[in-house]
């Protein structure tokens, strides 16, 4: 019997800024130089995003995206988020004191303790938040639920998210729990793929997951042009989902299917590493060749052994690492245009979240009609590919 999505919540901090607004930031931090300021300039022009949240700002601005409303509102309608029409103006200062500008060409910024202890105070409220929403979408009780999953690359510390989830949501305290942790951008298809194993187990069981990702909390300074490119992609942001095999859970999407695989010699092309002063994000302008060259003949004969074809997916729920990634893949499965639309317009609104932003995808996608069968897609460290079959 298949794993049923019951229901699904997303959520980011109350506070956002433009790419442009964060552009400014990241030149008082990473750029020495006229020359570097107009490149990183560029470089944030470039990245697809708009607009991002982050549990490090101390107030918002108003956000306008003529993409996502002609009448500069905006609202996703699944996720809401503080808006304003009219013009991209700043109505009231973009205030944020925990990146100091850089004193010194080798001043690093904080510590990574210090960015552990941000993560601590807003990971669990923020990841209770989705979950509240899922909960409220579901058939189920926060009472209801036989076992939490929790993903995370971002942070530690113990007791961990899952013990804040559980308090703050009101799960028993006896519920079973997985922590899924540093697996990166694809981490929700790992918590798909544990998720379905315990529903295949016991069709009864009622499973909680819940992505969290605070990734603007390593913000690196100084000019490492990978490094660069991944401050001005990755954002904040949480989703969760209620899940279960029992035919009560009829009404949602089904799990089909989950697929794995590490690319050879690929393993230089990403990296994440824990330094001194933050969590240290390496992304070589390889991957997406790599991509291209590879995604397609592993996804055919992947779909291929459930009986189905790439033309056979009517819905693509991409993770977007960045442009030129959802580019390759586009032209690795030879897309019409559209395909990526979804992907593209959630990078925009809400940057690169890593691991829950696969699930904000797939909560837009599915509010359309005929999405279905759907693949979900994500890449990380390895490099590899995880991919989730929905029908």
């Amino acid at each position: 019997m298949s794993m049923i999505i019951d229901g699904l919540g997303t959520a980011t901090p109350a506070h956002g800024i433009s790419q442009s607004s964060a552009a400014e930031i990241a030149q008082t931090l990473c750029c020495d130089n006229a020359k570097q300021s107009r490149l990183l300039s560029a470089l944030y022009q470039r990245s697809g995003v708009r607009y991002r949240h982050s549990v490090a700002l101390e107030s918002s601005e108003p956000r306008f995206d003529s993409t996502a409303s002609q009448n500069g509102d905006f609202d996703t309608g699944d996720h809401r988020v503080l808006a304003t029409t009219g013009v991209a103006e700043k109505t009231q200062p973009i205030r944020q004191t925990f990146f100091a500008p850089a004193s010194s060409p080798e001043d690093c910024g904080p510590t990574t303790a210090q960015r552990m202890e941000l993560y601590e105070r807003h990971a669990g409220r923020l990841g209770s938040e989705s979950v509240l929403q899922a909960l409220d979408r579901s058939s189920f009780d926060a009472a209801d639920i036989d076992h939490l999953i929790t993903i995370s690359c971002t942070g530690f510390y113990a007791p961990g998210l899952d013990v804040s989830i559980i308090k703050q949501c009101g799960l028993d305290p006896s519920v079973s729990r997985t922590h899924i942790g540093f697996m990166g951008c694809h981490g929700a298809l790992n918590g798909l793929r544990v998720a379905e194993s315990f529903a295949r187990s016991n069709p009864e069981f009622r499973i909680l997951m819940c992505a969290v990702e605070l990734c603007t909390l390593h913000q690196q300074y100084g000019w490492h042009p990978e490094r660069v490119v991944s401050n001005a992609l990755f954002a904040d942001g949480a989703a969760a989902l209620v899940a279960s095999a029992s035919p009560s859970s009829s009404r949602g999407p089904k799990v089909i299917a989950t697929g794995s695989t590490i690319l050879p010699d690929s393993e230089d092309l990403m990296r994440w590493r824990i330094g001194d002063h933050g969590f240290e994000m390496t992304l070589s302008p390889r991957v997406p060749t790599m991509i291209e060259r590879t995604l397609e003949p592993w996804l055919r004969d992947w779909l291929g052994k459930h009986r189905l074809t790439i033309a056979d997916i009517r819905g693509w729920a991409i993770h977007p690492g960045g442009p030129k990634i959802l580019q390759a893949c586009g032209d690795a499965l030879r897309f019409r245009q559209g395909e990526l639309s979804v992907s593209q317009s959630i990078l925009a609104e809400y940057g690169n979240m890593s691991s829950p932003t696969v699930l904000f995808i797939l909560q837009r996608l599915l509010q359309e009609p005929d999405s279905l069968p759907c693949v979900m897609l994500g890449f990380g460290p390895g490099l590899s590919i995880e991919a989730v079959l929905v029908g």
